[in-house]
């Protein structure tokens, strides 16, 4: 699903990623762990095509995504990849559902189809009694689930998530990475997640360990 190879990227003279390669196959879920500053973030935004990298390549579901670039990459980026940030980064004047629906309306859809759609995901995601409800009416992990609900209603091949319990609770933290897993068994949903709670990321299918700029270990 996922393959970058020699992947670097200087900010200035500073060094951030040294020739990095990521493999992830189709409905893994691949934690990538380090200290502050060792480029896994960098990396993220990289593979998620938010960031140019400076040098190497990598592929998504097949796709050289490192050459597209204008209106071939924007749509490339909503339909096949869905985000998730520590910061939910969600419209505090819109409803969980319309939040959720932002993405599949970007790619064509009605608003009432994708309206539709966020609330069938939503159900999933037991938040079906919460449409309506703006993110200031919701919890931090329920306002976490509608990010997930938004990363994923475009059925993207991969769902990249940065950081994704950083501002929850213990408690809710164990369950946005239950639900991960619960989405990759259902639905053979991919997942590539930057953490840097270790015992969440011993619960995926394989950690990798990224230091000072390149994947050790």
């Amino acid at each position: 699903m996922i393959k970058a190879t020699n992947i670097t990227k200087k900010f200035g003279q500073i060094e951030v990623l040294r020739g990095v390669d990521v493999h992830v196959r189709k409905s893994e879920v691949v934690s990538i762990i380090g200290a502050s500053g060792a480029g896994k973030s960098t990396l993220l935004h990289i593979l998620g095509t938010l960031m140019p990298t400076d040098g190497g390549s990598f592929s998504i579901d097949g796709v050289d995504a490192h050459i597209l670039k204008g209106r071939k990459l924007d749509k490339f980026r909503n339909s096949k990849i869905g985000f998730v940030f520590q910061f939910h980064q969600l419209m505090p004047e819109f409803t969980a559902a319309e939040n959720a629906a932002i993405p599949a309306m970007l790619a064509g859809l009605s608003k009432k189809e994708a309206l539709t759609k966020a609330g069938k995901i939503l159900e999933q995601l037991s938040l079906g009694h919460r449409l309506q409800h703006k993110p200031s009416e919701l919890s931090g992990g329920e306002q976490q689930r509608v990010a997930v609900a938004r990363a994923l209603i475009n059925d993207p091949a991969v769902v990249f998530a940065d950081e994704p319990t950083g501002n929850l609770d213990t408690k809710n933290a164990t369950e946005l990475h239950d639900l991960f897993l619960d989405l990759r068994d259902k639905t053979g949903q991919t997942f590539l997640i930057v953490t840097h709670n270790e015992s969440l990321a011993s619960k995926s299918d394989r950690t990798l360990h990224i230091k000072d700029g390149m994947i050790v270990g």
